[in-house]
């Protein structure tokens, strides 16, 4: 087996490469490699060497072959002792199987007992649902009048009896009077000796009583003098603590006006100081307000004013020159020589002077004219730009209220439409309720019929027990012999416990019948020939004997 082209030397002893004769052929693998570069190991060699390379996981597969070989051999020892029963894992083996049967017997022991513990609940469960029935049967308005009755049966009893031992006990106690006297004298005699004794030891307790409470008056007096005097003194102290308490508090409250005075002070400062820049604000708005004004009425003044002065400088012109001619006129008249020429420089003086103040005038005001007109340009522009911005937000606000009506008329369409559906979707659960509550009661009519049915057979069932339990006392009250009549009143038949006839359809009950009058007095049960006669005058000949149920 061939190799990569590297020099191998595990294991070799140093010294000279041995010679390897084989022919010259220019042999080569397809990935042209030489054959002069492959060394060819042996078997033994190639084993060693894998041995080496792959010594670790050699060892653990031997690791893992021998811990099957012993789990093997463990599982086959295990088997082969397993049934052994002198072994420590065939008596523990054999003592788990017979704690088992044990366990086994208890449970079932138990089990017969839960058993029969159960059946014991259940019969005293039984017991615990008959003896309810029963009292409950018994707190039934007409077995308590039924047991009512039988109270005063035995009350009838007992009062027969009473009275034949009253007999009894008179004529027995005939020759006893005069014994019983003389023993109530001897007890009443002994009675008063007893009460004196009794009195004379309450007379000295209450005398020790009184000089134990008068030892505790005259404690209580010098208590109460101690008491004053401490009172005394701590009222003195809080006197003092009062008059230091009130001077703090002037004190307190001369420092609390002075700071409320302090604080009026500067609120009132605060508030003129805020109405001197509310007055400020109010004369810069009016300034404001008066230059917008001024502007307006700029154009008409400056050109009255420029007429007014041109119209005074020609004035002072005027005024000038005749002063200069007065003046020259008066130099003439001193200096006749010079004249012409003096005159001549005045006036050129003053007109050159008056031509320098035209000037400048006629400057200032052009300046301001100036100033005025790019002042209302500007104005002019501001208010142009105003009215433009004013326009555009009218434009906008006209654009919002268009959608804003856009959008309420599309609300309104769908909120009839919802309403429309709502009205249709009530409409609809208005008919299915009705149908659902149609349907209710119906069913609540059948239930009703079916119950009045069912409370009939009830009231049959209850009628039948209480006859058979009123029989069974009625005969032992008799064979006691007492007075059977008023349990055979409470026992009638009929439920309800009124005095009129008995309804058959109804259960058999008993109701009562109302006289129509004031008193609404219940009719009577008792009935004799008159009454008989009456029917037979009203209604003539009957096949039946029994009230009609009428309410007169």
């Amino acid at each position: 087996m061939a190799l990569a082209s590297r020099k191998v030397e595990h294991g070799r002893r140093k010294g000279v490469t041995k010679p390897v004769s084989a022919p010259t052929l220019n042999l080569q693998m397809p990935d042209e490699t030489s054959l002069k570069d492959m060394i060819v190991l042996s078997g033994k060699e190639w084993d060693r060497i894998n041995q080496q390379l792959y010594r670790r996981e050699l060892q653990q597969e031997k690791l893992k072959n021998m811990r099957e070989e012993k789990d093997s051999r463990k599982a086959l020892s295990k088997d082969m002792v397993k049934d052994w029963p002198n072994t420590l894992e065939g008596n523990r083996r054999r003592k788990l199987e017979a704690r088992a049967i044990r366990e086994a017997k208890k449970e079932e022991e138990r089990r017969q007992l839960d058993l029969e513990e159960a059946k014991f609940q259940a019969q005293k469960r039984k017991e615990a649902i008959e003896k309810a029935k029963t009292q409950q049967y018994y707190q039934t308005d007409r077995v308590k009048n039924f047991h009512s009755a039988l109270r005063l049966t035995e009350v009838l009893k007992e009062r027969d009896a009473q009275v034949e031992f009253s007999h009894l006990k008179k004529a027995a106690n005939q020759g006893m009077d005069r014994a019983y006297l003389e023993r109530e004298q001897r007890d009443l005699e002994e009675a008063i000796a007893k009460d004196q004794m009794e009195a004379q030891k309450r007379i000295l307790s209450a005398k020790k009583n009184r000089d134990f409470i008068k030892a505790q008056v005259m404690d209580h007096l010098k208590g109460k003098v101690k008491e004053h005097e401490l009172d005394k003194q701590e009222g003195d102290e809080l006197k003092k603590l009062a008059i230091q308490y009130e001077i703090e508090k002037k004190k307190l409250d001369q420092i609390r006006m002075e700071e409320k005075l302090q604080l009026g002070l500067d609120n009132k400062k605060q508030i003129a100081d805020r109405e001197k820049l509310l007055e400020i604000e109010r004369q810069q708005e009016e300034e404001e307000n008066e230059e917008c004004r001024i502007f307006a009425a700029a154009k008409r003044k400056m050109a009255k004013l420029r007429m007014e002065k041109e119209r005074q400088l020609h004035n002072d012109k005027q005024t000038t020159l005749e002063k200069i001619r007065e003046k020259l006129a008066a130099q003439m008249k001193t200096r006749v020589d010079d004249e012409d020429d003096r005159i001549r420089r005045a006036v050129e003086e003053a007109e050159e002077k008056q031509a320098k103040d035209d000037a400048e005038r006629e400057r200032k005001a052009r300046a301001m004219i100036r100033e005025a007109e790019t002042h209302r340009l500007a104005m002019m522009k501001d208010a142009e730009k105003k009215a433009a911005e004013e326009r555009l937000a009218e434009l906008e606000r006209i654009a919002i209220a268009r959608e804003a009506d856009e959008i309420f008329k599309k609300n309104e369409v769908e909120k009839a439409s919802r309403r429309k559906q709502e009205a249709v979707n009530v409409a609809g659960f208005r008919i299915t309720q009705a149908e659902e509550r149609l349907t209710k009661e119906q069913a609540a009519r059948q239930k009703a019929l079916a119950q009045d049915a069912k409370n009939v057979e009830l009231l049959a069932l209850e009628e039948q027990q209480f006859q058979e339990y009123a029989t069974k006392v009625i005969d032992h009250c008799e064979k006691g012999g007492r007075n059977t009549f008023p349990l055979r009143k409470a026992a009638q038949i009929g439920i309800g416990g009124g005095q009129g006839p008995v309804y058959d359809g109804k259960g058999g009950i008993r109701p009562s019948y109302m006289a129509k009058d004031v008193g609404g007095t219940q009719l009577p049960t008792w009935k004799n020939g008159q009454t008989e006669q009456t029917k037979v005058d009203i209604y003539g000949e009957v096949p039946t004997n029994k009230r009609l149920g009428f309410i007169w």
